[in-house]
């Protein structure tokens, strides 16, 4: 597999992403739903979002590693919120998250209306190998 980043500028560098990811030769793709801090039975979370961040984020990873892939071969992350200045307050814990992974790739930030129960934070991703 093949991955160019296409950034024409530098700003982004800064924020963790990429504007444009290029993928040649994958052999595989994987589509992820959104992940959100919702445990292994199934109970959704009602901590605070720098929590709810972290939790959706390791439920991410399991989702990748389980099925055979890479971290760092995320190549899209939508990332929905309920709460953006909340989300922005605590995106430190994106960034190292990515950083730590060695992850680039084009992502979304949207504020939705709502998420399911008392969720705040989703993360859904594609990653290629």
């Amino acid at each position: 597999m093949e991955k160019r980043i296409i950034n024409p500028w530098k700003w982004q560098d800064a924020r963790n992403y990429a504007q444009a990811v290029e993928v040649k030769n994958a052999q595989s793709t994987l589509y992820i739903s959104g992940q959100t801090a919702i445990n292994d039975y199934g109970i959704s979370s009602n901590a605070d979002m720098r929590t709810q961040i972290t939790e959706a984020l390791e439920n991410l990873k399991k989702v990748i590693i389980e099925a055979d892939f890479e971290v760092k071969n995320i190549v899209r992350l939508n990332v929905y919120t309920t709460e953006h200045e909340e989300l922005f307050k605590n995106f430190d814990v994106l960034q190292n998250w990515i950083t730590e992974h060695e992850v680039q790739q084009a992502t979304t930030v949207m504020e939705v209306k709502t998420l399911f129960e008392t969720l705040k934070v989703e993360f859904e991703a594609t990653v290629v190998k």
